[in-house]
């Protein structure tokens, strides 16, 4: 029996070893996993950014000559409404000088009608 247990101690102390290098084994297995994950994880949000971005300068370019267009049809109808109020302008500017004018030059005296006769 005595020299069982040394050999017996023996068997332990070289289980411990293989359990403690199993141990080791799996954590940098699972270091090695993570490491493999945030790869491939970064790998994904780039190529999800790549055709997303894609995507936007396609939708950018297909309604990039609608945006021309619209600004071209605005430009025209400010154009056509800027020679209408011009044309006013010329064709009422004498006539609103005169009254004014007559408004200004010619007073008529009158008393307020808040103001009454005080007879004597």
């Amino acid at each position: 029996m005595a020299s069982q247990q040394p050999q017996s101690i023996q068997t332990l102390l070289e289980a411990e070893k293989e359990a403690s290098k199993v141990v080791q084994q799996a954590r940098q297995y699972r270091v090695q996993k993570l490491k493999d994950a945030r790869t491939q994880a970064t790998k994904e949000i780039e190529e999800y950014r790549k055709a997303k971005e894609q995507e936007f300068k396609a939708f950018e370019a297909s309604h990039a000559g609608s945006t021309q267009t619209a600004q071209t049809a605005i430009d025209r109808e400010t154009e056509v409404k800027r020679k209408e109020i011009t044309e006013q302008y010329l064709k009422s500017k004498d006539q609103v000088v005169k009254k004014l004018l007559d408004r200004v030059v010619l007073v008529k005296p009158e008393l307020h009608r808040n103001l009454k006769k005080v007879e004597s």
